[in-house]
Order: C-alpha cells, then structure tokens, then sequence
C-alpha cells in the first residue's frame, strides 16, 4: 500500500494528451460564426499539470505528440506553463495531435473533439519504462490514456513500475466514448485500472458507467473503497461531491459563480484537489480547493490558462461568500 504522505513532495509523472484548444473568440460566438479563435495548451492531462506548476508543484509529462505545427505548439507551450517534457516524444507518420474546437458559452455549448489516429495513443512501454519513478511523489493519469493501444499497455506497465517504487497511484476517470470501441472494453478496462490505484475522482455518470448502471455509481465508488482505494471523490455537478474513504464518507458543495463555459472544471478540480493534498491540508479542505478551482475556471476563457495560482484562489475563496449546503 503506497504512502499518501509521499504527496507532499509536491512532484507529479503524468500520463496522457497534450494538445491544442481552438476557442470561438470574442466570448458567446458560436463556432460556425466565428472568424477569429483563441488558442492554448490543451489535453485532459496536460491541463492538470498546468494546473498543479500554477499551484506551485512540478509536474513531468509522458506521451507522445505528433511531428508537425500541432505537435510543436503544444511542446512549447509545455515549455511555457514549466511542464517538463524529457519523456513527451514527436511520432510521424499518420498520427495527428489531439484538436479541440470550443465555445466559450453556455446555452447550446459545443464542443468538437478530433481525436482520430490520435498521437498520443502511439505512448509505448519503452516510454513509460524510461521514467525514474523513484524521483516523483505520485502517478497521475485520465482515463483517456486507456483506450487504444498501444497507449493501454504502456499505462498499466507505468502502473507496475510506479507501484513497485512505492508511488500513490491517482486516477481521474475522464470517460470519453468516442475514443471507445465499446462501452463493454472500456468498463471492463476502467475497472481494472481503478483496482490498482490509490486515490480515484470521477462523476457519477463515470462511476455509474464502471457499475454497469448508472443507479450503482456510487455502489461503485463503495466498493473500490472496500477493496483498494484510499480515497474516491465522487461528485455530482451542482449537488457538490461526496467523498469516501476507509474510515469513513463525507459530503461537500460547490462554489456558485456565472459560468463562461461548462469545459474545463474537472481538470481544475483534479489540479487544486491534489494542490491540497500536497500542502498537507486535511482531505475537506482539499476537495472544497478542488471545487473553487473547478468554479474559477468554468467562468474563464480556456482551460490551462484559466488555472488559477495559489493567490487568485485565496483571493476567490476570501471573496465568495462559501460552498452550498450539501
């Protein structure tokens, strides 16, 4: 069983997507109005690691991106958020980066995701074996990285290399079904790989989808708790999050703000939950911070860029007159 105390070492190996966010600019243009967009680092788990050097952490990413203008944007702006990128590899070929084109509104959102022939799927177990996990505090991974090979293998052999250097293994579930060949390999994988890891956040929806029925998600979440995991934040949008562990659940709110966009707030959260944990804050404090970054950036244009640093989060959480009522 991993050292949860390790965390506050405060240095992350990620595994997962970078790629680049086209959004519709000025704010509430529709995409096919626009004619000018706004680009920045994008990439479930590429936007965590911005998320955890705007905290202050340091965080190293490992995947693969693709030898071309896509993929040489989205290195330098690793470069620019202090992402290290010693273990991001450029592959040729037929592979293209991961593309997002995004609205920066509410009503009637879109958002549209390319991700055929995805470079990051081509991370290989060479990849992830050239790591010394020893030198980092934890294992951080989405959901996403599982979902084609030869991307699936490379992860759980990161999985046994991080395990057996006694690093906590961290899992934000990301389901996404259009990289799936099928509802069926995807749960069946995600259940596999949520029995290995140490701390598990994911929606309701997510947790109802590992169940195999929407109504046992949080059936689900009790049941990793039960067996492996030491902690699994479950939330549930607007009804806030219940959070659980072997001693024990609890339940928290969410911070009320007027939403730019609906993208983004899971990454944030991700980002400001583990900052918590890495500053030694107890594990409430911790998941609140989530969901005041998860609040910051959903009212922001982006999503690394709107990553909030340690002051503009103490400066919302000073200001905002506190969480709802579970």
């Amino acid at each position: 069983m991993a050292d949860l105390e390790r965390i506050k070492s405060n240095s992350f190996v990620i595994l997962g997507r970078a790629g680049m966010d086209l959004y519709a600019d000025p704010p509430g243009t529709r995409t096919e109005d626009a004619t000018h967009f706004f680009t920045c680092l994008g990439g479930s788990s590429a936007n965590i690691a911005a998320a955890i050097t705007r905290h202050g952490g340091q965080a190293a990413l490992v995947t693969t991106v693709s030898d071309d203008a896509i993929g040489r944007f989205a290195l330098k702006q690793l470069d620019r958020y202090g992402i290290e990128r010693t273990h991001v590899r450029s592959v040729g070929g037929e592979a293209r980066n991961s593309l997002a084109v995004v609205e920066s509104r509410v009503e009637d959102h879109q958002s549209v995701i390319y991700r055929n022939g995805a470079a990051d799927f081509e991370m290989t177990v060479d990849d992830v074996a050239a790591v010394d996990y020893d030198s980092y505090s934890a294992l951080i991974t989405t959901g996403t990285v599982f979902a084609a090979e030869p991307s699936r293998s490379a992860t759980f052999h990161a999985f046994e290399a991080a395990r057996a250097a006694g690093l906590p293994l961290i899992f934000d579930v990301d389901y996404r079904p259009y990289s799936w060949p099928s509802a069926e390999v995807a749960a069946d994988v995600y259940s596999r790989a949520a029995a290995m890891c140490d701390i598990i956040v994911g929606n309701d929806v997510e947790f109802g989808f590992m169940a195999g029925d929407y109504d046992k998600g949080l059936d689900k979440a009790r049941e990793l708790v039960a067996a492996t995991a030491r902690i699994v934040v479950y939330k549930m949008g607007e009804e806030g999050a219940i959070t659980l562990t072997p001693e024990g659940e609890f339940r928290t709110g969410i911070y009320p703000v007027t939403a730019l966009k609906p993208t983004g707030a899971g990454d944030s959260f991700m980002g400001g939950f583990i900052a918590g944990l890495a500053d030694g804050r107890d594990l409430r404090d911790a998941v609140l911070r989530g969901s005041a970054c998860a609040s910051i950036v959903v009212s922001r244009v982006g999503c690394a860029p709107a990553m909030p640093t340690p002051a503009e989060l103490e400066g919302f959480l000073s200001s905002h007159p506190g969480p709802t009522t579970p």
